[in-house]
Order: structure tokens, then sequence, then C-alpha cells
């Protein structure tokens, strides 16, 4: 088991408002498999960069996938460029693999049977470990879901519970990377607005 899909299980067990969005949680995952890496021993980072190590010998199939994703020659990737090239699509690919293994399941809504409604976790021994490692306040799952946009406790109280300056680092970075992508969405807000009233004009 791994942070990374203890961090999707929690995502869907979790209610959160606003709900959490898939770009937010891309990132996460992106920055918890790479922490899941580096218990691994299959990476190390050098400052800010990404250093492979020996591939995992075992782990989940999204794991092995990330590890043989890396950029094994110098110079690096950095751990904000593995996030963002990583990240992409993340969300999607996790829910997909928890689905193909029973961990979660759609159950049909009331009003329309014959749709699915929203993804839930199933009652396995996957979702008893992610729930305990929540209702702990696990620093490190907590505070990836803090920047993903689940939870209430403050990033930085977090932190301060962590004493690997290399997770800290990742932990970092994901915050920054989230903070950067709420700003390329406000900017992009404001460019459409302007677009329209400039129609509305003419």
């Amino acid at each position: 088991m791994t942070t990374a899909r203890d961090l999707m299980i929690v995502a869907l067990d979790t209610p959160s408002a606003p709900p959490v969005a898939q770009g937010e949680l891309s990132l996460a995952l992106a920055g918890a498999e790479l922490i899941d890496l580096m218990d691994a021993e299959a990476v190390t980072l050098d400052g800010q960069l990404v250093v492979p190590g020996l591939p995992p010998a075992d782990g989940e199939g999204l794991l092995r996938e990330a590890a043989s994703s890396l950029a094994r020659q110098a110079p690096y990737e950095s751990v904000e460029d593995w996030l963002w090239r990583r990240g992409r699509g993340l969300t999607a690919a996790h829910l997909a693999d928890l689905e193909s293994e029973g961990l979660v399941t759609r159950p049909h809504t009331r009003r329309l049977s014959f749709r699915a409604g929203p993804p839930v976790p199933t009652e396995t021994s996957a979702r008893s470990r992610a729930a305990d490692r929540w209702a702990s306040r696990e620093p490190v799952l907590a505070g990836l879901a803090a920047a993903a946009g689940i939870g209430e406790q403050p990033a930085e109280d977090l932190v301060a519970e962590l004493a690997d300056d290399q997770v800290v680092t990742v932990l970092a970075a994901v915050h920054d990377a989230v903070m950067e992508l709420e700003a390329v969405r406000q900017r992009r807000g404001i460019e459409d607005a302007a677009f329209d009233n400039v129609w509305r004009a003419v």
C-alpha cells in the first residue's frame, strides 16, 4: 500500500467544500508517488533534483510506472517538473486503478437506477488503512491532503512535525504547484472576462 493510494481513498472518502479539484489532487498524487519512491529507495533528492536509484522491487502498478518514467540521465528532472509532468491526468489514472482492483465502486443513484453515482471506496483493508492514517493526522498524508484541499489543518503545522528534509521539499513543491495552478486559473478567468466584455461592446 502506498501514500498515493491512501491519498486517493481519503479524497474519495472525505467530504470537501468546495469539492476537491482534479488538478490539485493530481499534483498532490504526483508528490505522493515521489515520496513513495523515496521510501522504496528508488529515488533521492539532490537539492531540488530527482535522482533515480534502483527500481522498486515490488509495489503497485502505478508506482512501478512512476519509477519507469524517471529521467535516468543528467541533467535530472526537478521536483517541480516531475509534479507537472507526472501529475497530468493522474487522478483519473489512480481512480481507474482502484476500480480495477475492486477498491472503489460506483453505486447507482435512486432516481436513475441505470446511472452510476460518484465513486465510493469499498469496505476493504485498504480503506481501513487509509482511514487510520487520516484519523491519526499522519503528517505526510495530511500535508498532501491539505495541498489538494482536503481537511482543515494548516500546512505549516503539518510540515513542522516532519523531520525528513526531502519530504518537506516535496510537500513545499506540491503546495507551490497548487498555488501556481490557482494563479493560472485566475488569470484565465480574467482574460476570458475581458474577452467577453470586448464582444459585448461590439
